[in-house]
This record gives structure tokens, sequence and C-alpha cells, in this order.
């Protein structure tokens, strides 16, 4: 491996490393990137965490002020109130068409999946059932097998996980959210791809609502 292709694994790799670090709230909205203690703590030089944080800025999942350095994206009310509606299309659309491409076995693998997500609903483990939720989505894109909608899905997705789990933290919302998702998942199983395609998007406007409602709660005990 020439030391040009050795930069480039390791900027890729320190840009995975960062999603984890900000998905996983260890990097929360708005803090700083000290390039310093990052460069540690990934144990790099500066040429590929500096790489890598170019990749997170043009993700949207960093900004990059002048002077002053890179900080972790605060996803605004307005971008929650522009994409919710643009990847509930899309994903309503993808899980039509994971509809007409599922076998038996692959009904099954979800399943599976779905029997996870009643089981961490039910202990009301929030950060379980949210990686079990985000499989059970991966597994309706990778069904679709349609990389366009796979790519424009990805992309808004990053954006929205800065701020998707919040929405499991609104009263009532886990048991809501397993609802529509069995939802989701019994059209699916009767093959009724329009009505698996109408609860998905129902599915994630709600989400929106959700992330609305605890926005309304946080503004009124400010205020109180």
């Amino acid at each position: 491996m020439d030391e040009r292709t050795l930069t480039h694994s390791l900027h890729d790799q320190a840009a995975e490393r960062l999603r984890e670090l900000i998905f996983d709230g260890t990097l929360p909205p708005g803090s700083f990137l000290d390039e310093v203690r990052l460069c540690e703590r990934l144990e790099i030089s500066r040429t590929p965490l500096r790489e890598a944080l170019k990749v997170l800025v043009a993700e949207g999942l960093a900004r990059h002020e002048p002077r002053r350095g890179c900080f972790v994206a605060q996803i605004t009310e307005r971008d929650v109130d522009e994409i919710f509606p643009v990847i509930g299309l899309l994903e309503g659309r993808a899980v039509f068409e994971a509809t007409q491409n599922a076998t038996q076995a692959d009904i099954n693998a979800l399943e599976r999946l779905h029997e996870r997500l009643e089981r961490h609903a039910e202990d009301g483990e929030i950060n379980e059932y949210y990686a079990a939720n985000l499989a059970i989505h991966e597994a309706f894109i990778t069904l679709a097998d349609n990389r366009w909608l796979a790519q424009s899905i990805g992309d808004l997705r990053k954006i929205l996980r800065l701020a998707r789990l919040q929405q499991l933290h609104a009263p009532g919302r886990l048991n809501q959210s397993l609802s529509e998702h069995l939802a989701v998942f019994a059209a699916l199983k009767r093959r009724d791809a329009a009505a698996a395609e109408q609860a998905m998007r129902h599915h994630l406007l709600a989400q929106h609502e959700a992330l609305r409602e605890l926005a309304r709660l946080h503004s009124s005990r400010i205020a109180s």
C-alpha cells in the first residue's frame, strides 16, 4: 500500500469513527472538534484528521468557522421541517419496492427484527430500540434494491441522526413508534405495497411531530 492510499484509508476510517462519536452523543451537537485531542483519541496525525473533517463538513455533520475551527453541526427546526416530509416520501417508496421484492426468507428475517423491536419497547430500552429500528429501515432499503433511493435516504439520514433519537423520549412515543412499525410490516406481509408505503410515510411524519412536541415542551419549561 503506497503512502497516498494509506492516507486515504486513514481519513476514511477517521471519518467513520467521528460519525460514530457524533451519533452516539460523545461529540454532541455544537461541540468544538478539538484537533489535538481528536488526533490523540484516534491515534492519527493532523493530515488524515483534517481530511476526515472535510468529509463531515461536506456531509453536513460538521461546520467550519474561519479562524475558529470545526464544530459538530446542530440541526435546526427548519432543517427538521424541511427534511422529514422528503425522507417520508423516499422511505415510503423504499418500502413499496421492498414489499414487491421480499421473499419469504426476507419476511422471516424481518419478523425476527420486529420481535427484537417489541422486546426493547416492552423493556423501555430506547438506545437498543433505536438500533433495531435503524436495522429495520436499512433492511427495507436493501430489499428495495434501488441505489438512487439508498443514496438519497442515506444522505438525509445522516443529518436526521443528529436529532432522531430524541423523539423516542417524547411521552408515549416508544409504544407509538412500535405500533407504526408493526403496521408497516403487516402491510408488507400481506403484499400490499401501497399500504406499506402509506404506513411508512405516516411513521416518518409521526417522528417529525414527536420532535416538534419535544421542542414545544422544552420551550414551555424555559418560559416557566
